[in-house]
């Protein structure tokens, strides 16, 4: 649930700033962008941290080869998802690799909630408010990139 409220004060602070200070940030869309951003810098970390990459390994799936740099490459896609959310013109395909990246490690959340595995002393999150978070992150990502990525070239439809 931590990821959640990073989340969610990103957006909150976002917003907060646009409405103040940044014009940019005066827009949900671009707030949750950020706020998702955060997020996946929050959790794409972790997968580096000393005190958490042990316990993110031993959620991988024993099925699956070289648990270690799945890890490492989970989170280096979250990090560089992050930084794709950021950019207008990358946005869009942040997003949606963000989204898949969401459905393919989701086994190893349905087994570390089987399994009572643990992240860094704390219990993992129940199935029954992870697979409604999973999916509720994956449809901010897809409503926070409608619309963007449109190049400066592409002819925009006229307004009303």
């Amino acid at each position: 649930m931590l990821p959640f409220y990073v989340m969610v004060g990103a957006i909150l602070i976002a917003r907060g700033i646009g409405a103040i200070a940044w014009e940019p940030l005066d827009d949900w869309k671009i707030a949750t962008r950020v706020g998702l951003a955060v997020m996946f810098v929050f959790t794409g970390g972790a997968h580096f941290s000393p005190r958490t990459r042990g316990d993110l390994i031993g959620m991988v799936p024993p099925q699956l080869p070289s648990p270690a740099a799945l890890v490492t490459f989970t989170g280096i896609a979250e990090l560089a998802g992050a930084v794709g959310l950021l950019l207008p013109g990358l946005a869009r395909w942040a997003a949606y690799g963000l989204m898949l990246l969401l459905v393919a490690m989701f086994p190893a959340n349905i087994r570390a909630a089987r399994t009572g595995h643990r992240i860094a002393g704390r219990p993992h999150t129940a199935m029954t408010i992870r697979l409604p978070l999973q999916l509720f992150w994956i449809v901010l990502l897809w409503w926070s990139a409608l619309g963007s990525g449109a190049s400066p070239d592409t002819p925009q439809s006229p307004g009303p």
